[in-house]
């Protein structure tokens, strides 16, 4: 019995929520009943899922006009529970493969992997550690009305900003406390909580580590914290603009790569000052990044 039909076995899964990224981060993909999941012959997609836009339209020419499928194949080493369903739901991150197995080049877990290569061809490893910044919004069913913030335990919402202020976290303090049990239900290494500049919104920070991993639970982080968000009549957005008159949202990445040889930081001397890399480094975006 292989790995992940032991695990499923094991937890007495119903159903399996087979997934991948597009290349806006959003999962597509299919749920089965885990008597038809078959890891071995995976499922099929069309290509064109991957470079579907968030407002539902597909990006031209990126994809054959066939609109081929595609093979998706399961990565056991990314099967979790899904915390927040009430029956015992799994779900697993796929890989893409065209069908004589070679890798579809757009899929971003490949793109990602691609680039890892290149760190390894140098005897470089990455490694990344994310913040990732995010509003809570009111439920909003007119796309017409302004996005607001939603109420908290005080029964207001909030109103101007409140960088690192305790106490307009704690408004939320029940909708946090789910994102915590959910991300340790899925190994989901989060960290730092803080309030952000805009009004409710906020940033929560994970731990340094690989770069693919880190990716993956980017990937799942987001699901959890719209999913926790929902189940208290709110909404989570990590949009970079949602409000006009409110800070913009990022995802920030803390960065240091290690030479697997040394085991040293390669932006870093001995002495603790900036190496001769870093400095390159520093100097090439200086040139080419557009400023106004």
């Amino acid at each position: 019995m292989s790995l992940i039909s032991e695990w499923l076995r094991e937890r007495r899964i119903t159903e399996v929520e087979c997934v991948t990224p597009d290349f806006t981060g959003i999962a597509r993909g299919k749920i089965v009943p885990r008597e038809k999941f078959n890891e071995d012959d995976g499922m099929r997609l069309p290509q064109v899922v991957l470079v579907q836009t968030v407002t539902g339209e597909y990006a031209e020419g990126i994809t054959p006009s066939t609109d081929p499928d595609m093979v998706l194949i399961p990565d056991p080493n990314t099967i979790r529970l899904v915390p927040w369903a009430k029956d015992p739901v799994a779900q697993v991150i796929h890989d893409c493969f065209h069908f004589d197995g070679t890798p579809v080049e757009l899929s971003p877990r490949y793109v990602l992997r691609r680039v890892l290569k290149l760190y390894e061809e140098r005897g470089w490893e990455p490694v990344v550690a994310p913040e990732m910044e995010f509003y809570l919004v009111d439920i909003n069913r007119d796309p017409d009305l302004p996005l607001q913030p939603p109420l908290g335990r005080t029964g207001r919402p909030e109103t101007g900003r409140k960088a690192y202020s305790i106490d307009a976290v704690n408004e939320y303090d029940d909708l946090f406390e789910d994102v915590y049990d959910y991300c340790d239900a899925q190994g989901l290494q989060i960290d730092t909580l803080i309030h952000e500049v805009g009004a409710c919104q906020m940033e929560i920070n994970f731990l340094h580590g690989n770069a693919l991993e880190l990716a993956d639970q980017i990937f799942l982080f987001k699901r959890t914290v719209r999913e926790a968000a929902i189940r208290h009549q709110m909404y989570a957005t990590f949009m970079a603009k949602p409000m006009e008159h409110e800070p913009g949202s990022a995802m920030h990445i803390h960065m240091s790569v290690v030479d697997k040889t040394s085991g040293k930081n390669i932006y870093s001397n001995d002495d603790g000052q900036p190496s001769t890399v870093f400095l390159s480094i520093h100097r090439w975006h200086a040139k080419n990044t557009f400023r106004r």
